[in-house]
């Protein structure tokens, strides 16, 4: 039976925050910590309507800081599917702050994050094929499989050796250990 297919536009969601003295270190810059937690929201809510299934983190990609948000700005954060596997989805999540009254934007994030979309027994589900329009979109999905091979060899759960989308990348020749 083939896979259901949903475009990216179909699992864009867009959370904004401001951010309020409880949310910031003593340098009064938003804690990482918070910004994490918010961005696991919304790339949950874009994972689950694209899947129309409650949702898991299976992964959760580097998370540099750019730039420090401070007290009182705006955070907006932007997700959406880029490419589903069987059961899973990687979700790119953008955030930008914004210092309302100085009219000044800055982008302070990007990651991926990838879910396992559940069924009601709480078992890995298939999830719709994703398919990509513009041309930042289909970067985006070729891209996936590169990061997703990435993820797996560093966790130990692929041989660096079977990293096919990798090997153009790193001239993979010789047993390679974490």
């Amino acid at each position: 039976m083939a896979r259901k297919k949903k475009y990216p536009r179909e699992s864009l969601v867009s959370m904004t925050e401001l951010v309020l003295p409880n949310d910031t270190n003593t340098f009064n810059n938003l804690m990482g910590g918070r910004l994490m937690h918010w961005m696991d929201i919304v790339s949950a809510i874009s994972a689950q309507k694209h899947s129309n299934h409650v949702v898991v983190t299976a992964s959760v990609d580097n998370i540099s800081f750019k730039s420090p948000i401070q007290l009182g700005n705006v955070v907006t954060l932007k997700a959406k599917v880029t490419r589903s596997f069987n059961t899973s989805m990687e979700v790119k999540i953008e955030v930008v702050a914004e210092d309302i009254p100085a009219d000044k934007k800055m982008e302070s994030n990007l990651a991926y994050f990838t879910f396992v979309a559940l069924d009601k027994d709480g078992r890995p589900t298939p999830v719709p094929e994703v398919v990509p329009e513009t041309e930042d979109e289909k970067i985006q999905f070729d891209g996936a499989l590169r990061r997703r091979q990435l993820r797996l060899i560093l966790a130990q759960r692929m041989n660096p050796k079977d990293a096919n989308e990798l090997k153009s990348i790193f001239d993979i020749k010789t047993d390679f250990k974490l």
